[in-house]
């Protein structure tokens, strides 16, 4: 057996193998690795903070980190706040929605000229009737029970990891006994923190414009719940592909129900479709530039496979576990031909000294 054949065999049995661990320790793993990403988020934001004109190279390191931990804290209790408000007009307009929703839905009866019209008892026979509401509720409790608890352990993780950032860096110098080879690895580590930590904090903070200029366009029209809206398509964003066509498509179901008319549904359509395209073909392109350089089809795939182990919260991770995955093999010379690869282009740079460290 040579060698390229045995390297390629011991390469998918131990990619076989790693998937397996994905999947059957996502209950552990995905929080480390969220928690991972948070604390990057935290430091790329703290980064943000001291490229500001004029002030940020004189604030010090440890002021920005906690002015990034204050404006995240501050986003996420903004968020439970909305989530939970929101929660309680819905209960309070169910009804309202009903007679809503009955109307369309007789509208559209008479379109089809469909001879018995349907009301709320012939629903509730038909629909209703299959759904174990208590089973239902069951459910929902516990994913959010399931959800709350996830989310204070990676709140708990990035922390943690965040208050050992400066004695990792003492672990660091003493892996060798070579300075030349300590300071070429703490030159690697930095400049891949730097450019994962930029990416993450970048593309949050492109999801959050995304999200207020998808309020302002819900606000001017008059969609009822704008604010949950608009979150629900920043956090979408994330997701490539379909999660701008999920993002469009809740707001656009109320306005049918909310509106019943063709005119203020197309124009909402139209508004919020064209956000995305200007954000996803526009601005994420301006300011990315090529900190993200993945193949379209290497995002497809990694859609696929990370939703298929881990779900939602695998579908909103999916590239930026592939960009960090790719950022971290163009930094080594062994690993450099896998990233370009999963490139876009070919187009390569590494972030070291050198073009990159040898394993």
């Amino acid at each position: 057996m040579n060698d390229p054949f045995r390297d390629l065999v011991l390469g998918l049995l131990f990619a076989i193998m790693l998937g397996w661990v994905l999947v059957e320790g996502r209950g552990v793993i995905l929080p480390v690795v969220a928690g991972f990403i948070v604390a990057y988020i935290v430091l790329g934001l703290a980064d943000l903070i001291g490229r500001l004109p004029g002030v940020g190279a004189r604030i010090p390191e440890t002021i920005r980190h906690v002015a990034a931990v204050v404006l995240i804290g501050l986003a996420l209790f903004g968020i439970i706040s909305l989530i939970l408000a929101n929660i309680g007009e819905v209960a309070a307009r169910a009804p309202d929605y009903q007679q809503r929703l009955l109307a369309a839905i007789q509208a559209g009866a008479d379109l089809l000229k469909i001879e018995t019209e349907p009301t709320w008892e012939t629903l509730r026979q038909d629909v209703l009737s299959q759904i174990n509401l208590q089973r239902a509720m069951g459910t929902v409790a516990a994913s959010l029970a399931s959800i709350v608890a996830t989310f204070s352990v990676v709140v708990i993780y990035a922390g943690f990891l965040l208050t050992e950032k400066g004695a990792f860096d003492k672990k660091v110098g003493r892996l060798s006994d070579d300075p030349a080879r300590v300071a070429h690895l703490r030159t690697l580590i930095a400049a891949i923190n730097r450019r994962i930590g930029t990416y993450l904090a970048i593309k949050t903070a492109i999801n959050v414009f995304l999200g207020l200029l998808s309020y302002t366009i819900m606000r001017i029209a008059g969609i009822e719940f704008a604010g949950f809206w608009a979150l629900l398509i920043g956090l979408f964003n994330y997701i490539p592909y379909v999660g701008s066509f999920l993002g469009v498509t809740f707001p656009v179901a109320l306005a049918v129900v909310q509106f019943g008319a063709f005119g203020p549904v197309l124009a909402v359509t139209a508004a919020l479709t064209g956000a995305q395209i200007f954000v996803g073909n526009f601005l994420e392109p301006y300011l990315m530039g090529n900190s993200l350089n993945l193949s379209p089809f290497v995002i497809l795939v990694s859609l696929v496979v990370w939703s298929a182990m881990w779900g939602l919260p695998g579908a909103i991770l999916s590239v930026p576990i592939t960009a960090i995955l790719v950022i971290v093999l163009s930094e080594f010379a062994r690993t450099r031909p896998i990233a370009i690869l999963l490139s876009r282009d070919g187009e390569i740079t590494s972030s070291a000294t050198g073009g990159g460290a040898g394993a």
